[in-house]
């Protein structure tokens, strides 16, 4: 470095090579050459070599400085200013030439107004004497501070703005305050969710005064300015900084967590959480309430029963009461779901305004409501209410242009007797509510003992009939229908039979309603269907095979096919299979049913009308549909011979089937009388006992035969 700053200065060189070499390593030793330093070199107080910095702050140039004494310009320097501190110490320093020179170094730092000098005396110790100074301009060193100085103030400034900005985007308020609880800062979201305005959170606010500007804006909150600012510094001194909640006059709720600062004071933060509080309050309302009529779900109804259970004083009752809409399904296969929708609202709103404030009203799913009658003294008490919802509900409703009628069935059961948990009570309701729509609907009953014997009995057969079907334990019987002119054979009606493992002969009237109930009938149908196609297959061509279809299977998918499928497996003529459907079919859903009877129809397949008489019996339902034959319930033909009315309906049916070109059968002839009478009133077929009972498929062969040897002999 020395020899680049000397070729820069180029000054005159009278010394020897010696001497030269000895001021060069002293040059090197000391590595005073840095950044914003002046160099000087003398020997023998004669100025020998100097930088260009060095001249231009003496404002000379290099050949008017090299030779001037450097002695006399020290002492100019170091006019008006006191002693410097000299250090001396002695070292060993290497020349070019390789030889190490001793030498002592006398060092002085001397300031004058402008410039500080640091200078070292170097005597060589061989009788050689040079020195060299370091001169600093105080001017540069202020100016480099000062550039410091606002280059940091613009880093300052930056750090304030994006500071600034920083508080002033986030969703919290934040505000600041010392030790003596005085506002230090606070962000703009800070003042909007207490709506202060500028001069209301200057800085050094106390922060009572704060809450006071909050109160006067008609933002108070149900604690006192006092209590916030105490709530406020107890959590401060709280290690775990908890979180508290202020409910403001205007229905907000603000979230506030407090932090402590180093030295005092305190870090607060305020965020809005009203619709946070509004989501999750909906979410929660959500789950216990049901979605269309807003009434309290099972989940909530099991709260409030197992609530009013615990809180019932000794000798009060609870009593549930479950109830189910009777033709609610009507409703919705008729008018449509918005209707049926709008029904259960309607039901829902007359529920609520039967009960009293302390009760509950549910809706179970689908039309199933549900009462919890809290705190009533007697039984009596739960049969009144049942019976004015019964009264109520059955009142008709009026919906977009329909009148709309329902009824009610109501199962109840009480805590001092049918259980103690709200899941025993619905359960037994449950009972209780079917035995009521078993018993004619539109009325109530109360749970018994028995009632769970008998739901018992039902589930175990339920569970048997589902093994049953896999297990074969069915077997198709055949009864015959005779044509009354010829007194043969026409047709054989296919009837289920169930031969149970244990119990032997199980007759259909038990198990047919809980096979339609629990949708066992629709595999369990398609089976007798395709069993009865079989076995007419082996019978004389001219008889028939009458097949009953339940209500549940027409209303199932795929009936036609499944038909077609019997007949093509078969291999009988479609002609030859006669199905038989009852008025509660054509009840469910008119078109529907019409369009499928004309598809079976166009099979070529025929078609009954069974038990004719004993639902609704329109006559709409001939006119709509060309029945091939009308069978005439047996509850008429039992007591033709002694009753005017069963014998002049069994007229009327008759007269009306001929009239419009149908076939009529009478079912469940017995005797002799009946045979007269049905015949005399021009019945064309009979069925029942006084020919034969149903036989297995094994008999019917017997008893073509037996036929055919019969008619052999009278021959």
């Amino acid at each position: 470095m020395l020899d680049g700053l000397s070729r820069n200065v180029g000054g005159r060189r009278n010394a020897s090579e010696r001497d030269e070499g000895s001021l060069q390593a002293i040059w090197a030793a000391l590595n005073i050459a840095r950044e914003n330093k002046a160099l000087i070199v003398a020997k023998d107080g004669v100025i020998i070599n100097i930088n260009a910095l060095a001249c231009q702050l003496f404002e000379r140039t290099p050949e008017e400085l090299v030779g001037n004494s450097f002695n006399g310009f020290l002492e100019r320097s170091q006019a008006g200013q006191p002693a410097a501190m000299t250090h001396r110490w002695e070292t060993e320093l290497s020349a070019a030439s390789g030889v190490r020179i001793p030498v002592e170094v006398t060092y002085e730092l001397l300031r004058t107004d402008l410039y500080e000098f640091e200078v070292y005396a170097i005597r060589d110790l061989r009788e050689r004497r040079g020195a060299a100074a370091q001169i600093e301009n105080f001017n540069t060193r202020l100016q480099h501070q000062h550039d410091l100085l606002k280059k940091q103030e613009q880093q300052l400034r930056v750090r304030n703005v994006q500071l600034d900005a920083a508080l002033n985007n986030i969703v919290q308020g934040l505000a600041m305050f010392d030790a003596e609880e005085r506002l230090v800062l606070c962000n703009r979201r800070y003042a909007e969710i207490y709506e202060l305005s500028p001069d209301q959170v200057e800085v050094g606010t106390p922060l009572i005064e704060i809450i006071r500007h909050r109160i006067r804006n008609r933002l108070h909150s149900a604690m006192s300015p006092e209590e916030i600012v105490d709530s406020m510094l107890r959590r401060r001194d709280d290690s775990h900084f908890g979180e508290f909640y202020s409910q403001l006059s205007d229905g907000r709720c603000i979230a506030i967590t407090v932090q402590p600062m180093a030295g005092g004071g305190t870090v607060s933060t305020h965020q809005d959480i009203t619709e946070q509080r509004r989501s999750e309050a909906k979410i929660a309302h959500m789950a216990q309430h049901d979605a269309l009529t807003g009434l309290p779900n099972r989940t909530l109804l099991d709260e409030q029963m197992e609530h009013a259970l615990v809180h019932a004083k000794h000798g009060e009752i609870v009593a549930t009461h479950l109830l189910d809409l009777d033709n609610f399904k009507n409703v919705n296969d008729t008018l449509g779901h918005p209707v049926g929708d709008k029904l259960l609202r309607m039901v829902a709103d007359r529920l609520h305004r039967l009960v009293r404030e302390d009760d509950t009203v549910a809706r179970m799913g689908g039309d199933e409501f549900a009462i919890v009658q809290s705190r009533i003294a007697q039984p009596s008490d739960a049969t009144a209410l049942a019976q004015r919802v019964i009264t109520v509900i059955s009142e008709p409703y009026e919906i977009n242009g329909h009148q709309v009628v329902v009824g009610a069935s109501v199962g109840i059961a009480v805590n001092i007797t049918d259980g103690s948990s709200p899941d025993l009570l619905l359960r037994n309701a449950d009972l209780a509510l079917y035995r009521a729509k078993n018993g004619g609907r539109g009325t109530f009953r109360f749970f018994e003992p028995e009632m769970d014997a008998q739901m018992q009995a039902r589930r175990l057969m339920e569970s048997d009939l589902r093994k049953a079907l896999v297990g074969h334990e069915f077997e198709v019987h055949y009864q015959p229908i005779v044509n009354l002119q010829s007194n043969e054979i026409s047709a054989f009606e296919a009837l289920i039979r169930w031969q149970h493992s244990e119990r032997g002969m199980v007759s259909p009237g038990e198990f047919i309603p809980l096979a339609e109930e629990i949708g066992l009938i629709v595999p369990l149908g398609e089976w007798v269907l395709r069993t009865a196609c079989t076995a007419a297959v082996r019978w004389p061509d001219h008889v028939k095979i009458c097949v009953n279809l339940s209500a549940v299977q027409f209303r199932s998918r795929g009936l036609v096919e499944v038909v077609i499928g019997a007949l093509a497996t078969s291999g009988l003529s479609p002609g030859r299979l006669e199905l038989e459907i009852t008025e509660t079919v054509l009840l469910a859903d008119t078109e529907a049913t019409l369009a499928v009877l004309h598809q079976l129809r166009s099979l070529g397949v025929r078609i009954a009308m069974d038990d004719f008489g004993t639902g609704y019996s329109s006559l709409s339902y001939l006119q709509a549909f060309p029945f091939d034959r009308i069978k005439i319930d047996r509850s008429f033909v039992k007591g033709i011979a002694e009753d005017i009315g069963s014998l002049n309906i069994v007229r009327a049916v008759s007269a009306l089937a001929k009239g419009i070109g149908m076939a009529t059968t009478a079912e469940g002839v017995e005797t002799q009388e009946q045979l007269d009478a049905v015949k005399a009133e021009g019945c064309t077929e009979m069925q029942g006992f006084l020919f034969s009972r149903a036989l297995p498929a094994r008999e019917i062969t017997r008893l073509f035969l037996s036929k055919h040897k019969a008619t052999e002999n009278a021959a």
